[in-house]
């Protein structure tokens, strides 16, 4: 007796029935961009609403500059990474895997990846938390309710969460995205992340739109501070970890190829071979994944720089900064607080309304994308450092879903344990700052070895590559020499 339960499709493997022809036409080209996009809803998220809103706080437009650059050199980088994998057909760490150097299992890169990765999770900590505190706002009275219902359940749970009535929201919030994660696969990941990314988007441009009808508005003298190529010292730190944090972060480069072989785009190229065929459809693949990684760039760099301007015209001027139990608050003001006195005074309430559904947009795409990406790329580690090995897409996507419920709820305890979520975001953007400049140089390194010239970058690519991973090597050495020194002052005890 044959087990008739079908299995599903390996979206890793390359079978010669899968191939096709590229895109002939730039809508067509249109209609095969998807994966930049769910890189943008993992971009345009915490970084973007707390870390680069605060940077803007602190610095005013004065670092307006350095959020362009960090938006548009790593795109570089990570179409570097896209190409490999459409020509190799290979997944980020297994061509990390390749790499010389000392191994455990797995290459010394790959386990540096997992350190990376795990320290991120108090990025995914920051969300699940402010997601809470957004929630809070906009229903108080279902906050009391569930307070007080935890706390006829339970002694004691009523008057604990009576001061931290945002807990419960992220606890929500987290078996909201579990249930979410292990029910669909890259189409619905695709598809949701595609709308919300577009839904935030435009509220945020909208949102700088308003400030030219009032005393916040920017004028042009503002915009050229923002081009000084200057840095405030007050805000050096700050800035150096939005540089990693902001655009294409560490988990986004490593991830990017990953969410490309879901598509199709290595499966349509097929298994390298010498002939002029397979060349001719690798380019019209790799073209076709250069727009939507250039694509996705202009999306989340609008929306990361709208963030900044909001966070340098409205709160830079009244010294505040988005932090702490108050972040969300302060994060309403800066939305609101600009049409008090004018015409568009009206718009308050939908504008209050319109903040928190997009605060939540922005924090929950990214915990569901983050999550659904490092369970991916957890499983690939595994099995590559021998520690699991999947028989089959059906065993592996089984393991993804176990990692998709770990990651969460990891994240929970340690938001209810540390409960400040800039902390949080600032010590994961290091950790991805750090971890930069490792997949840079490995990018550089596969493509000068493994490069097949008829698939290859041309010289500006390879200028811009070279360019962007010496901007990403000094601002991860500035990130090393700043931990060091508070490692150093925390030693000596002051």
């Amino acid at each position: 007796m044959t087990d008739a339960t079908p299995q599903p499709q390996d979206l890793y493997a390359l079978p010669a029935d899968a191939i096709r022809e590229p895109p002939h036409s730039l809508a067509s080209a249109i209609r095969q961009v998807g994966p930049g996009l769910i890189l943008a809803a993992s971009i345009v998220g915490t970084g973007e609403l707390i870390n680069t809103t605060g940077l803007g706080a602190k610095a005013g437009f004065t670092l307006l500059w350095l959020i362009l650059l960090s938006c548009v050199i790593k795109v570089f980088v990570q179409v570097e990474l896209g190409r490999y994998a459409i020509a190799h057909g290979k997944t980020t760490l297994a061509a990390f895997d390749t790499l010389p150097g000392p191994r455990a299992g797995a290459s010394w890169i790959c386990w540096c990846w997992l350190i990376m990765m795990l320290t991120t999770q108090a990025q995914i900590a920051a969300m699940e938390g402010t997601v809470g505190q957004a929630a809070h706002m906009a229903f108080p009275r279902a906050s009391e309710a569930m307070a007080g219902a935890a706390g006829s359940l339970v002694p004691g749970w009523g008057a604990f969460l009576a001061t931290r009535q945002e807990y419960i929201w992220a606890g929500l919030t987290t078996v909201a995205a579990i249930v979410l994660l292990l029910s669909g696969g890259y189409r619905r990941l695709e598809l949701i992340t595609t709308i919300l990314v577009a839904a935030v988007t435009l509220f945020t441009v909208a949102s700088v739109a308003i400030l030219q009808w009032t005393s916040f508005r920017i004028t042009a003298a503002d915009l050229g501070r923002g081009f000084t190529f200057s840095f405030p010292a007050a805000a050096i730190g700050l800035a150096f970890s939005a540089f990693g944090i902001t655009g294409v972060g560490a988990s986004e480069l490593v991830a990017y190829p990953y969410w490309c072989i879901e598509k199709g785009y290595a499966r349509s190229t097929g298994p390298r071979d010498a002939g002029d065929a397979w060349a001719a459809r690798a380019r019209g693949w790799i073209r076709v994944m250069q727009l939507d990684a250039w694509f996705s760039m202009l999306v989340f760099t609008v929306a990361t720089v709208a963030f900044y301007l909001l966070g340098a015209a409205v709160l830079n001027p009244q010294g505040l900064d988005p932090k702490g139990a108050d972040m969300i608050p302060t994060l309403s003001r800066m939305y609101l607080q600009p049409l008090e006195g004018t015409p568009l005074e009206v718009l308050r309430p939908l504008t209050r309304v319109g903040f928190l559904l997009g605060a939540w947009a922005v924090l929950f795409k990214t915990l569901y994308v983050a999550t659904a990406a490092n369970s991916r790329l957890t499983v690939d580690f595994l099995s590559l450092a021998g520690f699991y090995r999947p028989a089959g897409p059906a065993q592996r996507d089984r393991m993804v879903k176990v990692f998709c419920v770990i990651y969460p709820a990891l994240a929970l305890g340690l938001y209810y344990a540390f409960r400040e979520p800039q902390a949080l975001i600032k010590a994961g953007g290091i950790a991805q700052a750090l971890m930069l400049p490792l997949i840079a140089g490995a990018a550089l390194y596969l493509r000068a070895r493994d490069n097949d010239r008829r698939v290859g970058p041309g010289r500006l690519s390879d200028l811009c590559t070279w360019a962007a991973t010496v901007a990403i090597t000094a601002v991860a050495m500035y990130s090393l020499y700043g931990l060091l020194g508070e490692l150093w002052a925390w030693r000596s005890g002051s």
